[in-house]
């Protein structure tokens, strides 16, 4: 079915598209420039909507804004926002009435004519996602990034041709009741994460699992083998399955042994090139670039994977380098929003860092946390709703006597870089790696993550 077939064969439902947003906008306008009846719900207000509500409107959209924008659905069919979990109740009484939950994302899955690879996680998904697209883009493929990073790809469906490859990174709010069915699936690693949002760690890890679900022999998945939960997948797994490691060896998939990476077939190592040639620091990425050689095996050569990996400097916010000032080293990175990603920064680093850390809370435990910082940071400048919280983890912790980690609390952000950075000397690193996601006082971890770097690049 094309794009077009499809929006034609809903044309006569009553349509809820949940979520004026990026990936919910384009989607909006599509529907309503195919002659669909639709309703556009958003918790903003009006006057928060700006101009993106009359434009809508002009379009024939019904706008339904506020603190009860999710009063009343009982629309043939609900497109949901990926941050509104399915079991939300007015979401499970719509569907109570008959309505049909789908998302944009599902609908890709559906529509899509090409191969896809798709990536999730709890860390290292968008920087495995982006290699992935840049080990294909350097094989000379026609890629299309999307998902949970880039751009929505459903309205470029159209323009996707057999031959290209779409590469997704899936959240586990995309994934959570989600039908998809992609040609080569990832999962990175398991730790909690977005327990603000899940039942359960059980509910966040099941929700990944949809990744796998519907998977054939005719696909591959690729699993961490050090990962605890990898067993508890590769039970349900249906697909041809691979695994990555710097731990252990396998059977098939890709491993670094004694400093060096291989890929696996039936147990025999194909060499691909040296840890220490990978451009991006920390162990963390030599396993993002493992699961990465794993998923495009029998796509890309090695050699390619091999000059890629030299030259690719990262993503944006992972580790970043910011500046190097009186000797001083500035790095974002803002995306380490959970304790995990965090504690794999600090071991990343060569030196023990000043370390500006709090946000939003999704109530994951800090205590490993506490006990890192206590180890592996020079000091801590706590900030955010969740400051409190590491304070009392890192006086939990069993080094913390020990260590004498000095820590103090500034409520403030751009106070807190400017002490972070008044306790700078040379040689040191000023880190901003959260543990927490940004919604306390910003709109995502990209604009804390900007924020962070204009205040470094002030810095006289």
């Amino acid at each position: 079915m094309t794009l077009s077939e499809y929006v034609s064969s809903i044309k006569e439902k009553r349509i809820a598209v949940i979520g004026i947003g990026v990936s919910n906008l384009p989607l909006i306008e599509l529907l309503l420039r195919g002659g669909c009846h639709v309703t556009a719900c958003d918790k903003r207000t009006r006057e928060q909507m700006g101009e993106v509500a009359g434009r809508l409107e002009a379009l024939g959209a019904e706008l339904k804004l506020g603190e009860s924008y999710l009063e009343g659905l009982d629309h043939d069919l609900i497109f949901r926002t990926p941050g509104l979990m399915p079991f939300d109740e007015h979401l499970v009484k719509a569907r109570e009435k008959g309505s049909v939950l789908t998302s944009e994302m599902e609908v890709f899955f559906s529509l899509c004519p090409c191969r896809i690879i798709a990536v999730t996680g709890s860390d290292g998904k968008t920087t495995t996602t982006t290699i992935i697209s840049e080990l294909l883009k350097a094989a000379g493929y026609r890629v299309h990034l999307g998902g949970n990073i880039g751009h929505p790809l459903l309205c470029e469906v159209p323009e996707i041709r057999p031959d290209d490859i779409a590469v997704l990174e899936l959240s586990s709010f995309q994934l959570h009741s989600m039908n998809c069915h992609p040609n080569v699936a990832v999962i990175t690693n398991l730790s909690p994460n977005h327990l603000d949002k899940h039942k359960d760690f059980q509910d966040y890890i099941d929700a990944k699992r949809s990744i796998l679900e519907r998977q054939t022999i005719s696909d591959r998945l690729i699993l961490n083998a050090d990962d605890a939960h990898t067993p508890y997948y590769a039970s349900f797994a249906h697909a041809q399955t691979a695994y990555f490691s710097d731990r252990q060896s396998v059977k098939s998939g890709a491993v670094c042994e004694d400093g060096v990476l291989y890929r696996v077939h039936d147990g025999e190592k194909r060499r691909v090139m040296e840890r220490e040639e990978i451009r991006i620091p920390g162990e963390h990425n030599v396993l993002n670039y493992l699961a990465a050689f794993a998923a495009t095996d029998g796509l890309v050569e090695d050699e390619v994977c091999r000059r890629v990996a030299m030259s690719f400097a990262g993503v944006e916010h992972r580790l970043e380098e910011v500046r190097v000032l009186r000797g001083v080293t500035y790095i974002n990175d803002s995306i380490a929003s959970s304790p995990t990603r965090t504690i794999a920064g600090l071991h990343a680093l060569r030196t023990k860092p000043i370390i500006l850390l709090g946000g939003y809370d999704k109530h994951i435990p800090f205590d490993e946390l506490g006990e890192a910082l206590c180890l592996l940071a020079k000091r801590a400048i706590l900030t955010g709703d969740t400051a409190e919280k590491i304070r009392a983890a890192i006086l939990a912790a069993p080094s913390y006597a020990s260590s004498g980690l000095p820590f103090e609390l500034i409520p403030d952000f751009r106070e807190a870089v400017l002490a972070a950075s008044g306790y700078a000397e040379e040689g040191d690193i000023v880190i901003l790696s959260p543990a927490c996601a940004s919604f306390d006082h910003f709109k995502n971890f990209a604009e804390r993550g900007k924020c962070y770097k204009k205040i470094v690049m002030e810095l006289e």
